[in-house]
Order: C-alpha cells, then structure tokens, then sequence
C-alpha cells in the first residue's frame, strides 16, 4: 500500500519496495518534473524526491551551488529518510546529477534511468540557458520568459494541439511557478561536465530521449548512451516536458526497467 503524496515538502518519501532517489530539472522542483508519474512509481518502489536548495521550500545555501553538492544533497536525504540504496532518475539538469551522485556513492546507487539529460552543455544548450537566464534577471517580464519556455519545454506537436486558453494557462503557471533559486540552478550549465564520469557508471543505466525536446536535444542522449558502457536507450516521441505530455510511458519505461534489473 502506498503512502499519499504530501502537498508541500522539502522531501517527498511515499510508496515501499526498493528505492528509487528523484533528480528534478533545473529552475524547477520534484513536483514539476515528475509529478504526473509519483504516484505510478510509488506503487512500486520507495520513493524519495528531495527538492534542491533554491527549489521548494528549501533556501539557497551562502554560497554557490555546485553539482558535487547538489549530488551530495540528494543522496543525504534519501539516508535520511531511511533509503539507503537506491536507483537514480535523473530529469533534465538532474541527469547529470545522478551521473556524479553514482559516482560519489557507489555503494548507494543500483541503477540509473538519464531522461532528457546531458553530459555537458553543447553551443545550443548554453544559448538557451543563456537566454533563459537573460530574461529571468530582475526587472524581467516573467511572461515573455513563460512564454519562451513554454516554446522550448513542450512538444511541437503537443503545443499545436493546445487551445489559446490552455497555452495562456501554461504561461500563467510558468510565470508564477519560478522556484527562487532558478538562476543559481542554471548557473551550475557553466560548469557542468560529467564526460569523464560516464565511463565509471558500472550499474544498469536506462537513457530516455525524448525525440522532439527542443531544449535538450537528443544529440546529447546519444552521448550519455555512447558514454556508458552497457546502457540502453529508449525514446518517446513528446518534447522535454515528458511528464506532461507521456506520462503513462515514461512511467512505464522506468518501473519497466527497474524491475528487470531488481531481477
């Protein structure tokens, strides 16, 4: 029997079985990029999404973010909530967050699932980081950001489905939505580079590349896949925001995957 889904929390924990840690997106929290398939995953498995500092409830540190830390983070409140091995689904920004918490604990991680993830920001990336960044800075009109994320996280197919209304009402949700922390987040893509990790992953590795993600294009899955020995790659054809628009699928490709490597 799965536990319910607190409203607001630094850490989600709900569900039993194995563990399996969350890694949200950048400028985002563990409600945004996995919301829609908490509870598909917590029927099966111990889940525990802790939210980053700067995200959530939870402040950001006095000094700057970095993606040791951040890996660190993640693994500590999973130990603390009585989880203390784990697989790692690691969204956007998260990806590379997993990479370098398997890295870091290896005793702790049993598995990684990479969706929409990268190794290290490639020319096009850091240009849509950087405009990101751009129009959030103070002073900014936060819909004019929404609305360029709403361009650069949905499909184009599922975009030119939406009603205006449904697309104004992402573009309220968006604008209103910015965690604190997002520019600090997003100023960790200056720094991270996880290639030379990827070659000391020795656990059962999934990599989920959504096929019409605008801001992580697919180019970067295919370095993660190439990067790690033995892993596997899925597609699904929706953009970056997989948990809006394949829910159903990407749930399943991770409880799928994970239950083949609990044997």
């Amino acid at each position: 029997m799965t536990t319910p889904l607190p409203s607001r929390k630094s850490v989600i924990v709900s569900g039993s079985g194995p563990g399996l840690l969350l890694a949200h997106g950048a400028g985002s929290d563990v409600e945004d990029s996995f919301g829609p398939i908490l509870e598909s995953l917590a029927a099966h498995r111990t889940v525990v999404g802790p939210d980053y500092q700067g995200s959530g409830i939870n402040p950001l540190p006095d000094r700057p973010l970095t993606l040791d830390g951040l890996a660190d983070h993640i693994v500590e409140s999973a130990v603390q909530s009585g989880v203390h091995s784990f697989a790692i689904s690691g969204f956007s920004m998260g990806a590379a967050v997993a990479v370098r918490a398997a890295v870091r604990h290896p005793e702790r991680v049993t598995a990684l699932v990479l969706s929409a993830g990268f190794a290290r920001p490639n020319a096009r990336l850091d240009l849509v980081i950087g405009t990101w960044r751009a129009l959030g800075a103070p002073g900014g009109d936060g819909r004019v950001l929404a609305s360029y994320l709403s361009l650069m996280v949905g499909g184009t197919r599922w975009l030119d489905e939406r009603s205006h209304e449904e697309i104004g009402e992402q573009v309220e949700l968006f604008s209103a939505g910015m965690p604190p922390g997002a520019d600090a987040q997003l100023a960790l893509f200056d720094d991270i580079d996880v290639r030379g990790d990827l070659a000391r992953i020795a656990v059962p590795t999934l990599v989920v590349s959504p096929l019409g993600d605008l801001l992580v294009t697919p180019v970067h899955s295919r370095e993660l896949v190439d990067g790690i020995r033995g892993a596997r790659l899925a597609t699904l054809d929706c953009g970056h925001a997989i948990a809006a628009e394949r829910p159903a699928e990407w749930a399943e490709l991770i409880t799928g995957f994970l239950a083949g490597v609990d044997g």
